[in-house]
């Protein structure tokens, strides 16, 4: 059997450097624990950045892609397949709009949502072809794409690939008057998290979406959310969005709506918008394939009945009454977020995010840093509330 050493040593000389992991080698999970290449057991408070909220392993999901896997897995979108027309009708449904456009990853989502607004600009709202729009908000992170990184504001994840792709204006996140000022004639779109994720869970002002959705409306330009991380039940609602009553334009999911089993991402939003594009214009080889749609079915039957987002709304309030006990005590400055999301910043003087990620590890409980002084937990939505209670006891233990 191949020690943790072992392995590390060998993902080191053999894959590219694009990511520094906790040093911990997975090989086996279930629900909310993993389990690492020598037996130790670890619970998961990061749940694949919201890719795994119903949990590792997931009968119903696992179930659902097994029966998948015996009937068929690809056909490209060259022909139909029996569970595409299903997959797209029920999506819609959930989201409360009329069309799909189904991808892979959450970085093809946005690219795809890019594409749709500056057609939909051209074709519809008749901005002169090549002067399109959209503006963003900083500290975002929609993909590492070269068309996303260009309106970046991370320097790791923009510098040295450019050049950029021109078309978008950065403006503060929450500010509206920033915003209001950079929509033009010629803006397509405007592009937000409802909260930014790998920021540090930031929450924006209250009446921030409902401004946006306002204002989007009287300019008449889309709103497009990214929902990629914030949605499916993560923060107490099938989308962030709801919080503040607001229906975007424009959905653009990922992470979850695979189950954790395969890569599946979408655009959904009215036959207005997706109804621009015409065959050959817009594609993808693996988008829409019976496996992804057969494991996104069972996703959204599971978000229609309201348990997950039930168990995110009373889950989350109970971790954020905790965390909200540790701030002010020395070793905790600031807590944000919503549902079970949530943005934990380290005092200066009690370790970076990345040292109490670690010490995190050696007492059995997963997290990822940002930004280098935050610690991000997202655990799985099916996380019971003892293991959500022992998780928060090791914080406590780490920051004492």
């Amino acid at each position: 059997m191949s020690t943790t050493a072992d392995v590390i040593r060998s993902a080191d000389a053999h894959s590219a450097h694009t990511y520094h992991p906790l040093p911990v080698v997975v090989a086996s999970a279930d629900g909310a624990w993993m389990t690492d290449v020598e037996g130790r057991r670890y619970l998961d408070m990061l749940a694949g950045y919201s890719a795994l909220n119903f949990g590792h392993g997931n009968r119903r999901l696992i179930d659902a892609a097994r029966a998948q896997l015996e009937r068929v897995t690809l056909t490209s979108r060259a022909f139909h397949h029996d569970r595409f027309a299903d997959f797209c009708t029920e999506l819609a449904a959930l989201c409360g709009k009329e069309m799909v456009l189904p991808m892979n990853t959450g970085a093809e989502a946005v690219e795809t949502a890019v594409k749709t607004a500056r057609k939909w600009g051209y074709e519809v709202k008749g901005v002169p072809d090549g002067h399109a729009k959209i503006v963003v908000a900083a500290d975002n992170f929609h993909g590492r794409t070269t068309t996303v990184v260009s309106f970046s504001t991370d320097h790791d994840a923009r510098d040295h690939f450019g050049p950029y792709t021109p078309g978008f204006e950065i403006v503060p996140y929450g500010d509206l008057t920033a915003l209001s000022r950079a929509v033009t004639e010629n803006t397509v779109a405007v592009l937000l998290e409802p909260i930014q994720g790998e920021a540090g869970v930031l929450v924006p002002p209250a009446g921030y979406l409902s401004g946006v959705r306002e204002l989007t409306r009287e300019r008449n330009v889309l709103f497009m959310a990214d929902e990629i991380q914030s949605g499916l039940g993560r923060t107490g609602r099938t989308f962030a969005c709801e919080h503040e009553g607001v229906v975007p334009d424009v959905y653009i999911l990922g992470k979850a709506l695979g189950g954790g089993v395969v890569p599946v991402s979408a655009v959904v939003a009215d036959r207005d918008v997706l109804g621009v594009f015409r065959p050959g214009q817009h594609g993808s080889t693996f988008g829409g394939n019976p496996l992804a749609c057969a494991v996104a079915l069972e996703v959204i039957a599971m978000l229609r009945t309201g348990e997950f987002q039930q168990r995110a709304t009373e889950l989350g309030d109970h971790l954020h009454h905790e965390l909200g006990l540790l701030v002010g005590g020395g070793a905790v400055t600031a807590v944000r977020g919503r549902g079970l999301w949530a943005g934990v910043d380290i005092a200066p003087g009690h370790g970076t995010g990345r040292e109490v990620s670690e010490k995190l590890m050696e007492r059995g409980v997963l997290v990822k840093d940002t930004h280098g002084s935050t610690i991000r937990l997202a655990p799985p939505l099916v996380i019971s509330k003892e293991d959500l209670d022992w998780g928060l006891d090791q914080l406590r233990a780490v920051l004492a």
